[in-house]
């Protein structure tokens, strides 16, 4: 993982630069990043970069709290990559799988005005899916659920496979799931399991606004006269 990690401002994340550029395209992408100099040297996160249809780097954010066994892993991100940023067609943001069970994280995201959030999963099993609906419809944005998809096949070979899990080396170990889910919580497309395919969808961003009518959490079904909510910014390794 490490040797296959992306330094920020480097070769990689040039050439993602250059994907965006010549596609002309907004692109979200989760990487392994790798702290290269510098405080922090050699720390690993779980991050996501987002670049403009002209390459520039529009956000570039790390998972704030490692799951479980992934802090043997990943160090703990910052709230700095926490927001969403301008994009052509409007503001987009994104968060890391299990941040989507984080209310505060949530809440951050939807008061810097998202219209399309991007939800990187591992793969969108019914859980996920029902987290990413809730998004959705909690923020009134369009989600785009993103899901692997992997055989056993692929694992590395030196990894031995629980067998009452991993039968044979079709089984499929990531099943995908990825969606693209509409400010009511309505699926747009897929879900899409067990094959790897592109999905599409037109989005008509006039229905976040309509959907914001009726719940808008940030605007007029918020009480800041109640409730306070500060984010606390901090240095970046």
């Amino acid at each position: 993982m490490a040797e296959n990690s992306v330094a920020v401002g480097g070769e990689a994340t040039g050439t993602l630069a250059s994907i965006a550029r010549d596609s002309a395209v907004t692109l979200v992408i989760g990487i392994i990043e790798r702290v290269v100099e510098g405080a922090g040297q050699g720390t690993l996160y779980n991050a996501i970069l987002s670049f403009g249809p002209d390459g520039a780097l529009l956000n570039h954010h790390r998972k704030l709290v490692p799951t479980y066994t992934e802090r043997m892993v990943w160090g703990s991100g910052d709230a700095r990559g926490l927001r969403s940023a301008e994009a052509p067609f409007g503001r987009v943001g994104a968060l890391v799988c299990w941040e989507h069970w984080m209310p505060l994280a949530r809440h951050a995201l939807h008061e810097s005005g998202e219209d399309v959030h991007v939800a990187l999963w591992p793969t969108v099993h019914e859980m996920h899916q029902i987290a990413s609906r809730q998004y959705a419809f909690e923020g009134r944005c369009f989600v785009l659920a993103a899901g692997s998809v992997m055989r056993a096949s692929s694992l590395p070979p030196e990894l031995e496979s629980h067998p009452a899990k991993v039968p044979s080396a079709d089984t499929w170990v990531m099943r995908g799931g990825s969606a693209i889910i509409a400010p009511d919580g309505s699926y747009l497309a897929g879900p899409v399991y067990e094959q790897a395919t592109t999905i599409y969808a037109d989005l008509d961003l006039n229905r976040v606004r309509e959907e914001r009518m009726t719940l808008d959490v940030t605007g007029h079904y918020h009480r800041p006269d109640v409730f306070a909510f500060e984010i606390k910014q901090s240095s970046r390794a």
